[in-house]
């Protein structure tokens, strides 16, 4: 395991764990984004290196991403980090020893969110930016994921949006991740935005589903049908619309499985094969 520094910002290091096999590498990436309710943390990938293993015992190198997260960084900041993860490691891809036209990125509950937001970007890059990571791409090429939020306009079932509902975020200690701020140049100062109008927008910019296109990378989905923490209607909804659009997938509901790993078992250990077979 070795830690390299993907980006900075706010004279904070922005780090990664690159977990590689002791011998035979198949030169493949997979991206696990560290990120439960938004929050990242460097303890967290430290307890992921382990699990990782269903990983590098095939080959793969992993890439534990910490982000900048709640509750001083909301999720439009997080995604743009995990964008920034992947620009790296492609960026340095010869350093790196993987191939850099061969990454899959994975992650549960908001790690799963958020690598949805990055498989179904357009493949924008800043072509003028004085950093040449900037002008990299940040296309995965699969994706695998657990129970991940996907719709935060239709929450468990059309019109019911939580982004204006604060004391629901509060009650779930999430709140950080929707307290959404924009520069103030006049008062060199984050404003926050309240307007609900705008705040919906931003929700839907951040919800996955609505960037869904033809073009997408393949993608697997895990969720337990009794999951209380994120309802199954957010795979449900997200996986029709992969369908509509012709994008492979595979989608499994897990009978009994609530918002746990563990309790995705032996489904879970799946996402290596699905990797094998779409980063070839």
């Amino acid at each position: 395991v070795e830690e390299f520094i993907y980006g900075r910002k706010d004279g904070i290091a922005l780090t990664l764990l690159q977990v590689k096999p002791r011998t035979k590498t198949n030169g493949k990436a997979i991206v696990w984004v560290i990120a439960g309710s938004w929050y990242s943390s460097y303890q967290q990938a430290e307890r992921t290196i382990r699990p990782s293993a269903m990983f590098v015992d095939k080959g793969f190198t992993v890439f534990l991403v910490i982000l900048g997260s709640q509750p001083r960084y909301a999720i439009p900041d997080e995604i743009e980090d995990v964008k920034r993860s992947v620009r790296y490691i492609r960026y340095n891809a010869k350093k790196l020893l993987i191939d850099p036209n061969h990454i899959g990125i994975t992650g549960g509950s908001a790690g799963g969110h958020l690598s949805l937001c990055v498989a179904t970007a357009d493949d924008k890059t800043d072509s003028l930016s004085q950093d040449p990571i900037d002008r990299v791409s940040s296309r995965v090429q699969a994706a695998a994921v657990l129970y991940p939020p996907t719709d935060c306009l239709n929450w468990g079932g059309p019109g019911f949006n939580f982004i204006n509902n604060k004391m629901l975020q509060l009650a779930n200690s999430i709140y950080g991740a929707f307290d959404f701020t924009k520069w103030n140049e006049k008062t060199a100062t984050y404003d926050h935005i309240t307007d609900s109008s705008a705040r919906n927008k931003i929700a839907q910019d951040m919800s996955p589903i609505y960037f869904v296109s033809a073009d997408d990378p393949p993608v697997f989905i895990i969720h337990g049908d009794a999951d209380k923490t994120v309802p199954l209607q957010q795979s449900e909804t997200f996986v029709a619309r992969l369908k509509e659009a012709g994008v492979e997938n595979k989608f499994v509901v897990k009978k009994g499985g609530i918002h746990n790993p563990n309790t995705m078992l032996p489904e879970f250990l799946d996402f290596a094969g699905w990797f094998e077979k779409n980063l070839k």
